[in-house]
């Protein structure tokens, strides 16, 4: 049975957690035909399961805990009932919700129905909403009550409201009705493989945000890669701090934590507070965190020694992390705080597994099931390029490919190689190191620069909250690194400050790597967080290299020999 293929592929990694080179050595992805993960992994892990699946836990004290046997007949129940208003196998569902209980029970129907979800954030416009439900041809629509003014009304699309206890708005259905439905499900037939089973639309950095594909094994089956980068075991308390609507929710949220068996463990609240984040860590036990590193930078200001947490292992995701952040982890808890690296498109691709060394800087070696390679422009293997998947073997983490908007087929990968958009180098020993997007890398008097390593360097002085380096034109050089910064609260902006962090930054980087220019600026997010450089570039190209903006200070303003680079 395919089922059993899984559960071996799983059992493999579970039984070498901190033994990479057994684990890269000897994992295979599981061979599948006809797979349903909802119906053959979850169903079957949680027959007469009592052990916890899913514990929210509210700023106000309250609790919901989910068992694993719940879960499934709850789902059950949504499935029926989803059933009931006509959702079929392929139909797409646009799924809105916040870290609530009918977040997870509306995947699990649907995946169990066949069909497939659009992930949303809550942060969207009402016209990012009309542009996703054409984009993605929605048909179905399931959210909270409170956020139904943001959808159109448009008649040949059913709409599900999460009541919340009380009313729904006029022409839309109540999720609650879902708990007079049978708790047992009867599939309408197999389930392939390679069916469509997710759509997520990317953050969109530099881009347009794109359309992305995911199968019934692409997802569930490939984030036995992410499960084992996490070093996820059965009965962990998995806490992921992340929002529903992007990928690393599905990552770390749902699929990694309940492959291992794993509770996933969720703390609402309207504002994030890092005593309070440091505090519930201890109240209830978590034993894995995963964080991106914005969560991490506000967590090292505190006295993290005084919190006694129980945890075993420590993740930072999202965007590479600063080496200071993993000193500070490490002095007060005696953890490793590891980092990894992985895309929308695919599963946990690179990573730095539980027991193994680290190299500083570095995000780890690829992931088991992961074939990498570094490219470089013509093509052609190299220890810095585009960073690379070999489909020679395909990984199963892979997704189908990109959703074109006006022909809804989808684009293929490539032949030999997918390529990431990202630049890493790679050493002797195997470790690969983020450089930065392709797009974001630059040269300067004829130096490559990566933006990431002096946007590492410029949040590790006290004032910086946030950094995005990009070229700005200069006639001598054609390009110098001009730093965007964005100042922690209780700091201003000022020609003295301006000067301190330039001095800082030149203390600590090579002279051809020098930060010439900063300006103080709000920096530009996409909806998932994300610094979009794209915007910052645009403002530097064309400007004639004479005039400041306000705010903006360059090197040769100071004292005469460069003040700013004593």
């Amino acid at each position: 049975m395919t089922s059993q293929a899984f559960a071996q592929a799983r059992d493999f990694l579970l039984k070498h957690r901190s033994d990479y080179d057994a684990a890269y050595r000897g994992f295979k992805w599981p061979k599948l035909d006809e797979f349903n993960w909802a119906l053959d992994w979850f169903d079957d892990y949680a027959l007469n399961n009592d052990d916890t699946a899913l514990w929210i836990v509210d700023e106000n004290g309250q609790e919901l805990k989910r068992s694993f046997a719940e879960m499934s007949r709850r789902s059950n129940e949504v499935a029926n009932y989803l059933r009931s208003l006509g959702v079929q196998r392929g139909d797409r569902i646009l799924l809105m919700l916040a870290n609530q209980v009918a977040l997870w029970e509306t995947l699990l129907a649907a995946m169990k129905l066949g069909a497939v979800t659009i992930p949303a954030t809550l942060l969207l416009t009402a016209d990012d909403i009309t542009d996703r439900m054409q984009r993605g041809g929605v048909r179905y629509v399931v959210t909270n009550a409170d956020q139904a003014a943001k959808f159109p009304d448009t008649a040949d699309i059913k709409r599900i409201a999460v009541s919340g206890g009380g009313p729904v708005p006029q022409g839309w259905f109540r999720y609650e009705d879902a708990t007079a439905a049978s708790p047992v499900f009867e599939p309408d037939g197999p389930t392939r493989a390679t069916d469509p089973m997710l759509l997520y639309f990317t953050s969109g950095t530099t881009s347009r945000p794109k359309l992305v594909q995911h199968n019934h094994q692409s997802y569930p089956v490939g984030h036995l890669s992410t499960m084992y980068w996490i070093g996820l075991q059965p009965g962990d308390i998995h806490w992921n701090i992340s929002s529903p609507g992007w990928a690393k929710h599905a990552w770390s949220s749902v699929f990694a934590p309940w492959n291992a068996g794993a509770a996933i463990f969720v703390y609402n609240s309207a504002r994030f507070n890092a005593r309070v984040t440091l505090q519930t860590l201890a109240d209830y036990g978590v034993t894995t965190l995963c964080a991106p590193p914005t969560v991490w930078r506000m967590l090292i200001q505190e006295d993290l020694a005084s919190y006694p947490v129980k945890m075993r292992e420590v993740i930072g995701a999202g965007e590479p992390l600063n080496p200071e952040i993993i000193e500070r982890v490490k002095k007060a808890w005696g953890l490793t705080l590891r980092d990894g690296y992985g895309q929308t498109e695919t599963t946990a691709q690179v990573g730095n597994s539980p027991g193994q060394r680290l190299k500083a800087g570095s995000m780890g070696r690829p992931m088991p099931g992961y074939k990498l390679a570094l490219l470089d422009p013509d093509g052609e293997l190299a220890t810095e390029g585009e960073l690379a998947i070999s489909l020679d073997p395909r990984p199963t983490g892979l997704m189908d490919g990109y959703v074109d908007d006006r022909s809804n087929s989808i684009k293929p990968v490539g032949d030999a190689y997918y390529r990431t958009g990202d630049v890493a180098e790679v050493d002797a020993d195997g470790y690969y190191t983020y450089v930065g997007r392709a797009d974001d890398v630059f040269k300067a008097s004829d130096y490559r620069i990566s933006p990431f390593e002096l946007e590492s360097v410029l949040i590790e002085h006290p004032a910086v909250g946030e950094a995005a380096v990009v070229p700005s034109p200069d006639p001598l050089r054609l390009a110098v690194p001009k730093a965007f910064v964005a100042l922690r609260a209780g700091h201003e902006p000022s020609r003295e400050l301006a000067g301190e962090i330039l001095r800082f930054a030149a203390q600590r980087l090579a002279p051809y790597k020098r930060i010439r220019r900063i300006e103080f600026y709000e920096l530009p997010k996409t909806i998932s967080g994300k610094i979009r450089r794209v915007e910052l570039r645009k403002a530097e190209q064309g400007r004639d290299g004479e005039g400041r903006r306000d705010n903006e200070f360059w090197e040769e303003d100071f004292n005469k020999g460069g003040e700013a680079a004593k």
